[in-house]
């Protein structure tokens, strides 16, 4: 199998959009269907540390709210933690992400932490945060929303 820097597509996904693949949201299931066209092509998807973190907490509170049942929750945690995503963290990722958060003026530096990562491997990030996606694709046109 070829390392991560030998591949010439790379995918950054954030945790809304595997939270639409988990919880059969309404963009659901075109979100399934780019993953599976994804990994048939053999893309190398990424993602930064924490996007474990905001997957368990929105199943936490779908679950509290009454959506999911919590044995449903953690079955659809093992899904995401089986999608084959690599997760990358470190010092450099969180002062890249910290400048980005500042640049776009986000209001929080966890959806920066994507978009620094991205940026790192010249990957596509796809969001279904479509606030995020406002504040930065005329910018950053390799930044998709899905719709």
């Amino acid at each position: 199998m070829k390392s991560p820097e030998s591949w010439t597509t790379r995918i950054c996904l954030d945790a809304s959009f595997v939270m639409q693949i988990l919880t059969e949201s309404v963009h659901g299931e075109q979100a399934s269907a780019l993953l599976e066209q994804w990994q048939l092509e053999g893309r190398w998807l990424i993602a930064p540390t924490l996007l474990p973190y905001e997957i368990s907490n929105g199943l936490h509170q779908i679950t509290r709210h009454g959506w999911l049942t919590p044995l449903e929750a953690q079955h659809a945690l093992d899904l995401a933690l089986a999608l084959g995503i690599h997760l990358y963290g470190d010092p450099i990722l969180h002062r890249h992400a910290l400048e980005l958060a500042e640049a776009f003026a986000l209001p929080a530096a966890y959806d920066a932490h994507y978009l620094a990562l991205a940026q790192r491997f010249d990957a596509d990030f796809w969001t279904a945060d479509r606030r995020l996606f406002l504040a930065v694709h005329e910018s950053l046109p390799w930044v998709y929303l899905l719709q």
